[in-house]
């Protein structure tokens, strides 16, 4: 399986700020995923950036993990995400990934 994330950062591209709260972005996000059907998971973090002017900032980011999806959608996924939340780009990683699931004792 492959998994991958796409990494967000929430400070606006012009003003280097964050513009709205953190649960704002989160609905976004959850929305561009149900139009696009994949099932995904996503991590609030706090992290630094280097932006192309070389200046450094730090903020808040989400991080969107998706696994099996076609590298087609991943990319329209990054695409809208970066614009929707007026950013200079986002981070898209991918590897390989084992996975199993665990049934639970208390279902026969």
């Amino acid at each position: 399986m492959i998994k991958t994330d796409i990494y967000i950062g929430l400070n606006d591209l012009e003003t280097k700020q964050q513009m709205f709260a953190t649960s704002k972005y989160l609905t976004i996000l959850k929305k561009v995923c149900r139009i696009y059907g994949v099932p995904f998971s996503v991590n609030v973090i706090e992290g630094g950036y280097v932006h192309e002017d070389g200046e450094y900032t730090e903020e808040n980011s989400l991080v969107l993990s998706l696994i099996d999806v076609d590298k087609d959608i991943i990319k329209a996924i990054a695409e809208d995400l970066c614009t929707f939340f007026h950013q200079e780009s986002v981070l898209v990683t991918k590897g390989e990934v084992e996975s199993f699931s665990v049934k639970s004792p208390f279902i026969e």
